[in-house]
């Protein structure tokens, strides 16, 4: 179930996925990842991935939730041909409303997004995952145009100046890379899923190379960010996780039964334009970053990794670990 997607590179199938240290029984373990060179998608099912622990929300309060999400997102969306007018302190405070309106618990951690054209990147685990990057740095989103014909989402997308691409014409891609381009040297920001796909967050994607091709055309930086969900324990969980038939009104009615979730964002160090000479090794960068935390396992055939098992978990092949430095102290949390 992929909200934000771009893909540039093909896969065939990967290796059986194995879930983390938290992760279900081996029934549940997750299927060969299917992926085209325009169309990728992940392995992960409501099924075989998501689970909710713990009491959930009283019917009437998880309804409350909803409506007060609905309201938001529609004030926020109308208050768009407002435009610069509105301030991006504003902007970032109204997502956080978005996610708290959930019942969800924000924190963000890491220094600040730079200013001026800007490609954000993530990895992609549920719809939540919009409104948290826009928290960081209100940006472009970049959707695939099968979203147009969503009920009401559609037009939410729309309005709200997103990039669409047409994942059925691979012909079409260079011009949507130019468009991405064009933006990032107007000084915008641009975010987007390089997963191209949704995943349930105890394993993850690999990023697809092509929008970055835009911000090296741009000569900007990459702002990768690092997203969770866990429970206020600080144990990982998938309730939020928006993946294979999942419609986005079952997600949506998960996340707001589910008591105690807590989304953090970790802001990573951005990639210094020019860091880079070519968008294979800067789309590695942004991975190694943002992917912290996934040991991947090498899978047969050329520049193709498996995410693997959290520490604690039974190894069945050579590991490849990204060494990274640990994350920055939280900048600040919202508990409210």
């Amino acid at each position: 179930m992929s909200i934000h997607s771009l893909g540039a590179r093909g896969l065939a199938k990967a290796t059986t996925l194995r879930a983390g240290a938290t992760a279900a029984p081996a029934e549940s373990a997750h299927p060969a990842e299917v992926a085209t060179l325009w169309r990728p998608s992940a392995p992960c099912t409501p099924h075989a991935c998501v689970q909710v622990t713990g009491p959930a929300r009283a019917l009437p309060l998880a309804v409350l939730r909803i409506a007060a999400v609905l309201f938001l997102l529609v004030a926020g969306f109308l208050a768009i041909p407002l435009g610069g007018r509105i301030p991006a302190g504003l902007t970032r405070r109204w997502c956080r409303w978005v996610v708290r309106a959930a019942g969800v618990r924000v924190r963000i951690g890491g220094g600040a997004a730079p200013d001026g054209g800007l490609l954000l990147v993530a990895n992609h685990v549920s719809w939540l995952d919009i409104p948290l990057l826009a928290a960081v740095r209100p940006a472009r989103m970049v959707a695939k145009s099968e979203i147009r014909q969503w009920p009401v989402a559609g037009w939410l997308t729309a309005r709200s100046g997103a990039l669409f691409i047409d994942r059925d014409r691979i012909r079409a891609l260079p011009e949507t890379v130019g468009r991405i381009a064009e933006a990032l040297r107007a000084g915008e920001a641009v975010a987007l899923f390089p997963e191209g796909s949704t995943w349930c967050g105890r394993a993850q994607g690999h990023f697809r190379r092509a929008a970055f091709q835009a911000a090296l055309d741009a000569g900007v930086a990459v702002q990768p960010l690092r997203l969770h969900y866990r429970t206020a324990q600080g144990a990982p969980s998938t309730a939020a996780a928006f993946v294979g038939e999942d419609s986005l009104l079952t997600s949506v009615w998960r996340v707001v039964r589910a008591r105690e979730l807590v989304a953090e964002v970790e802001v990573q160090e951005p990639i210094a334009p020019g860091s880079r000479p070519d968008r294979r090794s800067l789309a590695r960068a942004a991975e190694a970053s943002a992917l912290l935390g996934a040991r991947q396992v090498q899978v047969p055939g050329p520049h193709r990794t498996a995410p693997f098992p959290a520490p604690g978990a039974a190894r069945t092949a050579p590991v490849t670990e990204v060494e990274q430095p640990p994350p920055a102290p939280p900048r600040e949390a919202v508990t409210a």
